[in-house]
């Protein structure tokens, strides 16, 4: 059985475990489970009757997903009304209790499943920012952040430091799900079992404290911090949430209950022959204090000209107010930080731009709206696979028109003779969707 898994991981894992090792060890040969994760933001009716799993304890729109369910190649899928993520990494965020109006940060947030779970509890009040230093994957985080529809959203691409010294103390809550060995992800990914050493903790241990020492510069006093990772390792896990205590005072460890975990101490392992999950550790930390830290707004972001924005509500009156220009684009953000040297994939909602005199909605506003006064078709199963490839669908419209299925918004299509012209994005486009 040992053969299975590095002997140093056995062996650090019997310290840790004594007899539940073998059950442990065991655990991890069985199927991982999956977990889908429903958007409040879209319409109930929409995956009502999608999802038939079992509800995942800690988390209000979570559910268990079949082994072999296909869900992450369906039409809604694309359309965001639903994000596939593994049960146990819905933790941290729901310890994490975002709530409406506030400003939170995601500091090492790609792909973005715990900060699409953040944006969603927002309901689009408040600052969400997204950070990646990874500028490939920061766009895989502005993309599930679009898809999300996440309207109070920045994606920024900065290292951890850079943020700190730009917006110190402007935080209610940061969630550090840091870069770790990945013992959590044994049973998921086996491949990961080969390339794991007891160097590469140590090496993890110290970068996730260099990325600690930057956010406990971002959280507010009265603020809260939670620090997780996907291994099991106590010198990634316990031991730099006392080093973060020794080195700084002022923040404290702070008891979370959520259905089916209680952490009276403020830190939590899960165990997967304990629960139904992959390995994840989570720790909450308080600031002392209480102080409401002033936003400096941002200047770096140009305002859209009258002209600008009077061609745009000519088209779509309906349409959010546009208050920045993001490149060219129109884009609608009621409170942004100083965004200026930091590279954004992402500011707030984009709504769209002005082409000479014509006024192109941006796909993102298909998928935010709830719902648009804006005139829609509804497609069957047949027409919306159509659409996704790129494909023109015959009906009846006249010019900008949101494609409509299961209650869903698609995208945009523009209607004339009879045809509706596909605006779907090129880059998203393909023929493997299903309804």
């Amino acid at each position: 059985m040992n053969t299975l898994f590095p002997k140093d991981f056995t062996d650090r894992m019997r310290q840790q475990l004594g007899d539940e090792l073998p059950a442990f060890l065991l655990a991890l040969e069985e199927p991982a489970p999956r977990g889908i994760r429903l958007n409040p933001l879209k319409p109930a009716e929409a995956v009502s009757g999608f999802v038939a799993g079992k509800p995942i304890l800690w988390e209000t729109n979570g559910f268990y997903l079949d082994t072999e369910s296909g869900a992450g190649s369906s039409i809604l899928h694309e359309a965001g009304a639903f994000y596939i993520q593994e049960p146990a990494a819905m933790i941290p965020a729901a310890i994490l209790a975002p709530e409406r109006g506030e400003r939170i940060l995601d500091l090492c947030a790609a792909p973005g499943g715990k900060a699409t779970q953040i944006g969603c509890a927002m309901h689009g009040e408040g600052l969400l920012v997204c950070n990646e230093p990874v500028p490939k994957r920061a766009m895989v985080l502005s993309m599930n952040v679009e898809r999300m529809g996440l309207s109070n959203t920045v994606v920024t691409c900065a290292f951890p430091e850079q943020l700190a010294n730009q917006w110190p103390g402007l935080f209610d809550a940061v969630l550090v799900d840091a870069p770790c060995s990945g013992e959590g992800m044994f049973r998921r990914d086996p491949e990961t079992r080969k390339e794991w050493t007891v160097e590469k903790s140590i090496g993890c241990a110290q970068r996730q404290k260099d990325i600690l020492t930057a956010a406990v510069r971002l959280v507010r006093p009265g603020g809260r911090l939670v620090y997780s990772t996907c291994t099991y390792n106590p010198l990634e896990n316990e031991m730099n949430v006392q080093w973060l205590l020794q080195t700084f005072p002022e923040f404290e460890l702070e008891s979370f209950y959520l259905p089916g975990i209680d952490a009276p101490e403020g830190m939590y392992t899960c165990w997967p022959h304990r629960i139904k999950g992959e390995g994840q550790f989570a720790a909450k930390l308080r600031k002392r204090g209480d102080e409401k830290p002033c936003l400096t707004p941002d200047k770096s972001l140009p305002v859209p000209s009258s002209e600008l924005r009077r061609t745009f509500e000519n088209t779509f009156p309906s349409f959010p107010k546009a208050t920045h220009l993001f490149g060219k684009t129109l884009v609608s953000m009621r409170e942004l930080p100083d965004l200026k040297g930091i590279k954004v994939f992402r500011a707030g909602l984009h709504l769209g731009e002005i082409r000479g005199k014509i006024a192109i909605p941006d796909h993102a506003a298909a998928l935010c709206f709830q719902p648009p006064a804006m005139p829609a078709i509804n497609v069957s199963p047949e027409d919306a696979c159509r659409y996704m490839a790129g494909e023109t669908i015959d009906a009846e419209a006249d010019g900008w028109t949101l494609i409509q299925y299961r209650g869903l918004y698609l995208g945009w299509g523009k209607g004339t003779d009879g045809m509706i012209k596909n605006h779907y994005p090129k880059g998203l486009r393909g023929s493997r969707f299903i309804p």
